[in-house]
Formats: C-alpha cells, structure tokens, sequence
C-alpha cells in the first residue's frame, strides 16, 4: 500500500515507519493519523514482521500537533481531533511487537506523546525535545499526560508540561525520557542492531511479557503478580519455551517460531 505521509521499509523481519511530511516538519494532521492506523494494522496482523521502528528525518521527528487544523476547533470538534491519535498511539502502545523510536532532530508535543508509545527511545544527540502546548493555551492530550507521568515521575512532568520549555538529549537521558542517546551519524546504526536483537527473541514470550508489564500498571501489586503468573504460565504450552530450554540445555542457539 502507498502512504502519502509515511513510508513503510522492511529489512528481513524489521519495518521501518518514516514520517514524511517534511514541508510540514512531520505534524500530525488527520491524513497522517489515519494513514498510521492503516500502516499500525497492517504490522500489527503481519507475523513476518517481529520490530517496529518508528522515526522521521534527521531534522525532524515530528513537531506534533496541526494547530492550522486545530485553531477553529469548538470541544466537539477537539475531541473529533484528539480522539483518533488516542485510538492509534493505543494501538502502537500495545502492539505486541517490540518499538523503538528513533529520534533525531525536535520532537514537540504529539511527537514526544507518539515516542512514548515506543518500547524503546533512543535520541541522536541533535534532538531538542518539549511540550509547547501550553503556551497555545492547551495541554499535552495525545496520551502524554498519563504516559509521562508513569515513565519520568511527577515533578519532572510537570517541570515540562508546566514551562512548556525545550531540553536536549543529555537532558532527556538524564531524567530517564529516551534510553540512551547516540550521535546523529550512528543513530540508525544504534537502532538497526538494537532492532536486529530483538528480533531474535520469541515472539509469544515477548507479547506476554508486554503484556504483564503494561496491565500490571494499572492494577495494584497483587493483582498483578497474579496476571503474572497466569500468563507465565500459558507460555508453557508452547513450542518456543520447548525450544528455547532444549536449546540452553544442548547449548546451542534456539530457532523460535512464534508458536
């Protein structure tokens, strides 16, 4: 399928999603939202595809929201807006796949609430990353308000959020924002080895696994270990967790089938 605001690339089992409406510095107009749907569905139900890279260009992630699109909204309309970003950015959030974000460049607002979907940020260190929104009289709504919270803590979100100010890679590494940060030059580098190591892993395992870790969030700790356990358990059942111990105890390496 052709995208006119993203491109889709595959190397073996990895996909790489570029945003690409560089004149517009990759802002998340209706048309791109929707197209990222399309491209999230297809990856999601595609079993040759076990990575998901998303990125941008090497000046620009994504600048986030189209405040063009969003300057005559009424509520209603807002929430018209707003709502499709929540259903996709939930999508990439829970894609059973591992993601990486791959980050060169500014990444404002919706840019930095779609990284926060990724499993994995990793910031060339040209990257200038911030929540402008209130400033525009607006907060981050794309997701970031919750997420954010949950990944770097209270004070430093709202030390964000509340300023509206800009921070650069070292600064986002340091308040545990991307997970590490890499120069612009071995940036895809970085990301195609992480991408190629995760790969190698069992899908099923790794669906459950994201899985534990994400509903444990909302639950208390209880309640958790018990989704734990259950869902450990199950993995038992399949021909990966087979392999992959037959594999250690041979001392070979495992071949897993996502089965």
């Amino acid at each position: 399928m052709d995208f006119n605001t993203l491109t889709l690339t595959y190397d073996e089992s990895i996909c790489t999603l570029t945003l690409n409406r560089p004149k517009a510095m990759n802002a998340l107009n209706e048309e791109l939202i929707r197209e990222l749907d399309m491209a999230i569905d297809m990856i999601s139900s595609d079993d040759q595809v076990k990575v998901l890279i998303i990125t941008g260009n090497e000046k620009v992630f994504a600048a986030g929201g189209d405040i063009k699109a969003m300057n005559e909204c009424n509520p209603l309309q807002a929430k018209d807006y707003v709502s499709p970003i929540h259903k996709v950015f939930n999508k990439i959030a829970s894609l059973p796949k591992p993601t990486i974000a791959a980050i060169s460049g500014f990444a404002f607002g919706g840019g930095v609430e779609l990284i926060l979907t990724c499993d994995f940020r990793i910031a060339a260190d040209n990257a200038k990353l911030g929540f402008p929104e209130i400033t525009l009289g607006i907060f981050p709504a794309a997701g970031g308000s919750q997420r954010l919270p949950r990944l770097i803590g209270l004070a430093k979100t709202k030390e964000l959020m509340f300023t509206g100010d800009t921070i650069d890679a070292a600064t986002a590494l340091s308040i545990g924002l991307v997970n590490k940060v890499v120069s612009q030059k071995e940036l895809f580098e970085h990301v195609k080895k992480l991408a190629s190591k995760l790969s190698s892993k069992p899908p099923v395992a790794f669906k459950l696994l994201k899985e534990s870790i994400h509903t444990g969030l909302d639950m208390d700790l209880n309640s958790g270990l018990v989704i734990e356990v259950e869902k450990f358990c199950s993995l038992f059942a399949t021909e990966d967790q087979k392999e992959g111990m037959t594999a250690f105890i041979e001392r070979r390496k495992p071949e897993f089938k996502g089965k």
